[in-house]
């Protein structure tokens, strides 16, 4: 008989007083505000590696939610994601108060010199030991393309061609430019590197002129676990080249389901195994000792919802709220004066902004989430690992620290008695072998090994 699949586990982050569940900052005892203080993650980072999760996950982006409405207003009212703080600075004072916890980074590849990124990546890794790991975006909001002196959003398949350009510099940087015998510290032969050990890599592309070489020593994992976010065709054909862990999600199983085939059978065109990919959803649990506790929760976090927030979030861009239920979304567009979006034809027309809403409902989702005891989430989660096919999931959260500490004390404990939770970690293990079972580096099949210097 084989073994049960275990759960690959991620809590779901970032450094700002409202991330995916807008407005529970304001609930008592949320701990959201405490963004800004270090403290607040040190003491989230040892909760987490004292329940056994695999890594944080931190989000990012690199410009404010102004689409919807088209102001900046409702996102700096609700905070949502604004303000905030670069997800790289809080790794070092996280990574020094636990030994096996990961942390995975949100970065774009739009915007920033691939040289600058692989400087701080392989730092970061280096520093920790080997627990790092790099969820690639090409960034969606248009505000980020102002921000970087461009007039609007490069379009999309354009981004994801900037992206495998900006992997294949990283690659050669991480990969090919530092022998792994090249530090050698010698202090009678007064030599710390040797020369010949290290190369540039002299890349000169459509996107890029990268010299190099490299400035870090190579670390544990080289190149960082790679994750990437998408559902879209481009983004699917990205990741079965590169990814390692694929973020998706759906409004149903079968979205979920068509992009993990989707990936898993573009590594096989790529020379790839199948069972390279692997996929974990955003998921939402909400637990208690008792029924009574469970009903509690989901009533307290229900009640301080902002309504506005998961328009701003999608950026829908008309003010959906401000409108009857029953009015069609070509109705309210129309009476908002936007004969220009009933136009372009890129909404669904013909449903009702109830309907809108209810399709976007992101907090209160009916897949991948579960309110129950104990042992009625640890079922469900038992299900999506062997029914829906997924990996592993990234927790939202309602409340912090209370939604991440539920988990520890009351779905963590269960999940191990049913063999779906390690019982306790691996000294020394890199975050690559602890979530791909291989080695701490990149596999030979892997489009990165081809930079190794001696190839």
């Amino acid at each position: 008989m084989s073994e049960p699949k275990q759960l690959l586990l991620n809590l779901f982050e970032m450094g700002a007083p409202g991330h995916i569940t807008h407005g529970m900052w304001r609930q008592e005892g949320n701990q959201r505000q405490r963004y800004a203080d270090l403290s607040y993650w040190t003491e989230l980072a040892q909760l987490l590696e004292h329940g056994g999760f695999d890594a944080v996950f931190l989000a990012d982006v690199l410009g404010g939610y102004d689409v919807h409405t088209g102001s900046l207003a409702p996102a700096l009212r609700m905070g949502l994601q604004i303000p905030q703080v670069d997800p790289s600075v809080l790794v070092p004072a996280m990574a020094v108060v636990t030994d096996h916890l990961g942390f995975g980074l949100t970065a774009s590849t739009t915007y920033e010199p691939p040289f600058s990124f692989a400087r701080r990546i392989s730092s970061l890794d280096l520093l920790t030991r080997g627990r790092v790991a790099w969820n690639v975006v090409t960034s969606y909001l248009p505000g980020a393309a102002r921000n970087f002196g461009l007039a609007d959003q490069i379009d999309h398949d354009t981004r994801y061609a900037i992206a495998e350009e900006f992997l294949q510099v990283t690659y050669a940087l991480w990969e090919g430019s530092w022998d792994d015998d090249a530090v050698l510290a010698d202090a009678e032969a007064g030599v710390y590197t040797r020369p010949d050990g290290v190369r540039p890599i002299d890349h000169v592309g459509q996107h890029f002129r990268v010299a190099g070489p490299h400035l870090v020593e190579p670390t544990p994992q080289r190149t960082p676990l790679l994750y990437q976010a998408t559902a879209s065709s481009a983004g699917i054909a990205l990741a079965g080249r590169h990814a390692e862990v694929v973020f998706t999600g759906g409004p149903n199983p079968g979205v979920v389901r068509r992009t993990a085939e989707g990936a898993r059978a573009a590594a096989e065109r790529e020379g790839r195994r199948r069972e390279d990919v692997r996929f974990v959803v955003q998921a939402a649990i909400i637990t208690g000792r008792n029924d009574d506790q469970v009903a509690e929760k989901l009533a307290r976090y229900r009640a301080t919802t902002d309504p506005q927030g998961k328009f701003v979030h999608m950026s829908v861009p008309f003010d959906a709220p401000s409108h009857p239920v029953d009015r069609t979304v070509r109705e309210a567009l129309l009476a908002e004066g936007r004969d220009d979006l009933v136009a372009a034809g890129g909404l669904p027309m013909d449903i009702t902004v109830g309907q809108l809403a209810t399709g976007i409902d992101e907090a209160w989702q009916q897949h991948f989430f579960v309110a129950g005891t104990p042992d009625v989430v640890a079922d469900e989660v038992e299900r999506w690992l062997d029914e829906e096919g997924i990996d592993g999931i990234n927790l939202r959260q309602y409340h912090s620290t209370e939604t991440a500490r539920d988990f520890v004390e009351l779905v963590a404990p269960e999940l191990r008695r049913r063999g779906r939770l390690r019982e306790e970690y691996e000294p020394g293990q890199t975050l690559r072998e602890r979530t791909t079972g291989g080695g701490p580096r990149l596999p030979d099949t892997h489009p990165a090994a081809r930079y190794r210097s001696g190839r």
